[in-house]
Formats: C-alpha cells, sequence, structure tokens
C-alpha cells in the first residue's frame, strides 16, 4: 500500500478533530469526547492488527508517518500506545478495551498521555498485564499542560506474554517517531516565521545568523526522520540497539530544536495563544519518556563493549542489518 494513501486521509482526520484549539481543550479539561471518537471511527487503531484479527496487518515501518503526523498535531493522546497495544492484545486473543491504552515499561517513571488513558499494558518484567487506570492510582506530576502522570499499585487484568525486550524498546521509538513529526513541522512553522516578519524593511529570514540557525534545525530534523524510520524498520520485535539509535537521535535533536524555534520566534513562541509552545512542550516531554538519550546511550555503549567485533562490524550488523 502506498504511504500516501494512508497518510492524507489520517491528516485529513487529524485536522478535523485535534486541531490546536482542541488540544488546548484536552490540556485545560481532560475531555476526550471531542477528539477520541473521530480517531476510533477512523479503523486507524487497528492499523498493526493482523488481518485474520480484523486490522490492517500493517507494520510498524508503514505506520511510521501516522505516528509521525501525530507528533505534528502534539496530539497528547496515546493514540500510537494503544494502535501497539492493540496488535499486542489481539495477537494474545485478548478484547482490546475501547478507550485510549497506554503503554507502561515501567512503573518507576511518568508516562506521557496516562491521564487521558483508560488502561494501561503494564511490563512487569515476567509478562504484560492489561490494567485499568484507575487500579493504579494515577498522579499527577505538576508540569504545565503536561497530560504524564505516575501510576503505582499492583496492576489488575488480563496477562500476556512478554514480547522479548520488553516494552521499553517499542515505547521509545514511538516517542522517536512522534519527536520527528514534531520536529518537522517545527521547523517548517520557524521557516515561515522567518520569511514573514519584517523588521526594519526586510523579512529576518534574510539574516545570515538566521538562516544559519534554520539550516541547523533542518538538518535536526532530516537526522530525527532518518533515526526515527531505522528504529521503526522492525517489528513486532524490536532491537534495543536500533530503539536506542533512534531515541538518542531525536532526544538529543529535540533540545536544539525546540531553542531554536524558540530564538526564531521571540517572545511570541512562549504566549499561551500561539501553538509553538504546544509542540515545544511537547517535544521536551517525549523526550525524557521511555529513556532520555543518556539513558539509551547507556544501552548502546554496553551493547558495543560487549560484542568483540570491529566497530564498523558492529554497526553494520547491529544497527543496519
Amino acid at each position: 500500500m502506498d504511504a500516501m494513501e494512508l497518510l492524507d486521509p489520517f491528516v485529513r482526520m487529524l485536522d478535523d478533530v485535534a486541531s490546536s484549539d482542541a488540544i488546548r481543550t484536552l490540556e485545560s479539561g481532560k475531555d476526550i469526547g471531542s477528539v477520541w471518537p473521530g480517531i476510533v471511527q477512523s479503523g486507524y487503531l487497528d492499523a498493526l492488527v493482523d488481518e485474520a484479527s480484523g486490522g490492517a496487518g500493517l507494520s510498524l515501518a508503514e505506520i511510521a508517518p501516522l505516528i509521525g503526523a501525530l507528533g505534528a498535531h502534539a496530539l497528547p493522546l496515546p493514540v500510537a500506545d494503544t494502535m501497539v497495544a492493540r496488535a499486542l492484545l489481539a495477537q494474545a486473543g485478548v478484547s482490546a478495551p475501547e478507550g485510549p491504552i497506554v503503554l507502561a515499561p515501567a512503573l518507576a517513571q511518568p508516562l506521557v498521555g496516562v491521564l487521558l488513558a483508560d488502561h494501561a499494558l503494564v511490563d512487569t518484567g515476567d509478562a504484560l498485564i492489561l490494567s485499568p487506570i484507575a487500579a493504579l492510582n494515577p498522579q499527577v506530576t505538576g508540569v504545565h499542560g503536561s497530560l504524564a502522570g505516575w501510576l503505582s499499585g499492583d496492576p489488575q487484568g488480563p496477562v500476556l506474554e512478554r514480547p522479548a525486550g520488553g516494552l521499553r524498546p517499542i515505547a521509545a521509538v514511538l516517542r522517536a517517531l512522534l519527536m520527528a513529526g514534531a520536529a518537522e513541522r517545527l521547523t517548517a512553522m520557524s521557516a515561515t516565521y522567518a520569511n514573514d516578519r519584517v523588521q526594519f524593511g526586510k523579512p529576518i529570514g534574510r539574516q545570515q545568523a538566521l538562516q544559519q540557525m534554520l539550516a541547523v534545525m533542518a538538518e535536526d530534523m532530516v537526522a530525527c526522520r532518518i533515526a526515527a524510520q531505522l528504529g521503526a524498520s522492525h517489528w513486532p520485535l524490536v532491537p534495543a540497539t536500533l530503539a536506542a539509535t533512534a531515541k538518542i537521535t531525536t532526544s538529543a535533536a529535540a533540545i536544539r530544536i525546540a531553542a531554536s524555534a524558540h530564538a526564531v520566534h521571540g517572545a511570541i513562541g512562549i504566549s499561551a495563544d500561539h501553538d509553538l509552545q504546544l509542540l515545544t512542550r511537547r517535544l521536551h516531554e517525549w523526550r525524557l519518556s521511555d529513556g532520555s538519550e543518556g539513558y539509551w546511550s547507556a544501552v548502546l555503549g554496553e551493547a558495543r563493549l560487549n560484542d568483540p567485533a570491529s566497530t564498523v562490524d558492529w554497526v553494520r550488523t547491529a544497527i543496519f542489518a
């Protein structure tokens, strides 16, 4: 199936149900009623589910542009998590709940979108458990506009077989794809603003320093896209080395991209009425979720040190095979 056949209608759907005003409504009232039904009716939630189970039977690589579109809309709902969770549940023969499902690789850190989810697919280290969020005592983080939260207690519900490597590599790749999408939109917004904003009789985009900043943003944006696509190249088992590569690249670039976007836009970018801060706040949240670049650098470094092959051979087999 051609990627644009999937992406174009998906983006149109998101434009309708996940506008900037809708995102602000989610952040203020946490009511998903105006957004979630449209996503459910689109049928995209079962994109990863096998055809035999009523889904589209697509791979993570094939839906990577869709997850990028979610990031470009700064959508805090765990839509990508739900896609993965529904595929894992279908594979195990467990009926999926109707509401959003958040992936919980561990309960020792805040989970993005948890305050909007009905269930959590919890990785206990031995198995996966589909638990109602209400049974896990969700707590807010206190961060402005954040819909991430802490979970605690003992998960209760159907038990699934744990995939090799657990949920963390899969979740890390999802965050990388979301960041790549957000990075693309931020770069486009910054370039447009630089060309439209006139100061002293000419667009600020003609200033050499600003052109250099935008060029570096574009480089980071492309690097994010390539790394995230690499991370999504294996499904359903995501190697930790690929997850690490994707998450390190996108998380490290997220800091620079957010800073450059705000530098180009000036003070207006942090105002509540401007859409820029919706994206940059989400970008920082996804960067820290499911392991920052520091965590995944340690994972990647340990994997390299434990292999006797030369570095070039190791990169070829562990990253690009």
